[in-house]
């Protein structure tokens, strides 16, 4: 006789009882635009709902995340001035800097992780030093990340966030923070980034999007599948702590290979690509939105990510 499958699916009950694959509020991060200036909160026209906040404003955002219950947020910067060499980066009362003293003083629930690179710094759009040739120089970046990396951790950082993807970062940063007695922040690198058109709209709220030419001698070749172990494999080997796979829903498998190869904590960055043509869809009325919002997070937990960063983090918050 054939196995009658559908038993353990014929009503809500029995589906809840045998499922394995959850989403908690704690495994939710948002992430935050944070603007240099005054009184400014500016929808993102490629990310309905999701706005740039200066810091006289965050608290609107911050408070809403109290009531929600979600308690970890990435936050990037946007600096008013940029040059070649992303110095307001690692500015001791830059952006970003000023925002983490903020939070902590005023909040004492948040896990404040911060994105280290020089993108959203840099006057030409990169995300590090440039050569004669327009060529982002390895060695000289990562001591700017260094310096990024310090000046986060003395503003009270939790968390700090590598996505620059220059080899050896987290050596030089990990270096840098156990110099200064740092040694106990945890680093979440970017091990597996790859070069995506996903990103497209996050460069729009982080005005981060390259001056000339693409940054795909650095980002991950998505045609090429064999580096991604030995990215991770290297990181921590380097000091890493947390892995994010980045982005989510396009590289499950890439999740599932790592998720199955390391025993470490794994973070899929759904990016706003993936936000925007959800939103775009659902504001078509095409799709049911949260449903669908919902199959991708369980989608990513089952890839075997112990946390989401996502856009949607406050609304599965209400949904879950």
């Amino acid at each position: 006789m054939f196995k009658r499958h559908r038993k353990l699916r014929k009503n809500e009950a029995v589906r809840n009882l045998v499922k394995d694959v959850y989403i908690a509020k704690e495994d939710l991060i948002y992430p935050i635009f944070v603007e240099e200036g005054e009184n400014i909160k500016s929808e993102i026209p490629s990310m309905p709902g999701i706005f740039r906040y200066s810091i006289d404003r965050l608290s609107e955002e911050l408070d809403e995340l109290v009531k929600l219950g979600i308690n970890s947020i990435l936050l990037f910067g946007i600096p008013k001035t940029k040059d070649a060499c992303a110095i307001q980066a690692y500015n001791e009362n830059g952006i970003i800097q000023n925002a983490v003293r903020f939070i902590k003083k005023n909040y004492d629930n948040f896990l404040v992780i911060c994105d280290i690179c020089c993108c959203e710094y840099t006057d030409h759009g990169h995300c590090g030093i440039l050569n004669e040739n327009g060529y982002v120089k390895n060695d000289e970046t990562l001591e700017i990340l260094g310096k990024i990396a310090l000046s986060y951790a003395k503003a009270g950082v939790d968390i700090v966030a590598p996505s620059d993807m220059m080899d050896g970062r987290v050596e030089k940063i990990s270096e840098v923070l156990a110099q200064n007695h740092f040694e106990n922040i945890p680093i979440m690198a970017y091990s597996v980034k790859y070069s995506s058109a996903f990103y497209g709209p996050f460069r729009d709220a982080a005005d981060s999007a390259p001056q000339f030419g693409d940054r795909k001698s650095y980002q991950m070749n998505f045609q090429y599948s064999k580096d991604a172990i030995d990215e991770v494999d290297e990181d921590l080997r380097q000091g890493a702590d947390i892995i994010i796979v980045k982005p989510a829903m396009a590289y499950l498998d890439i999740i599932k290979k790592v998720s199955d190869n390391f025993e470490v904590p794994i973070v899929a960055y759904s990016v706003s690509g993936e936000y925007s043509m959800v939103k775009a869809a659902a504001q078509n009325c095409w799709i049911d939105e949260m449903k669908i919002v919902m199959e991708q997070m369980y989608a990513m937990k089952r890839a075997g990510a112990n946390a989401i960063i996502t856009y949607y983090a406050k609304e599965v918050a209400k949904y879950i």
